[in-house]
């Protein structure tokens, strides 16, 4: 028994398409980062050697400087929002009262 040309002719095109669009996502996966899976949907991880390890601490402790770093940025833009937002009679009774707290 015999395909019919026509219903090859029609799957082709969608054969091409699936086969294309997993080209495409498996390279935007990988340009992106993430993880590839293999048959079974299970990510498939590079191999960890001592460079790779080193490089992770070195970015892990860059991570940690910089998460402190916004911090005391995000600190001193609440005070210069709060100097910016506050009245001018709230802000100069504040700055008197501690100008005497620092004089005694």
């Amino acid at each position: 028994m015999a395909l019919d040309p026509n219903i090859i002719g029609a799957l082709a095109p969608v054969a091409v398409v699936g086969v294309i669009g997993w080209v495409v996502t498996t390279w935007l996966r990988v340009k992106h980062g993430y993880p590839l899976e293999n048959s079974w949907g299970k990510p498939m991880l590079p191999a960890k050697n001592n460079e790779m390890v080193e490089r992770i601490k070195l970015l892990a402790q860059e991570n940690a400087q910089l998460r402190a770093e916004v911090g005391s940025v995000k600190d001193r833009l609440q005070v210069l929002e709060r100097i910016a937002t506050d009245p001018g009679k709230r802000l100069a009774s504040e700055i008197d009262a501690l100008s005497t707290k620092a004089l005694n």
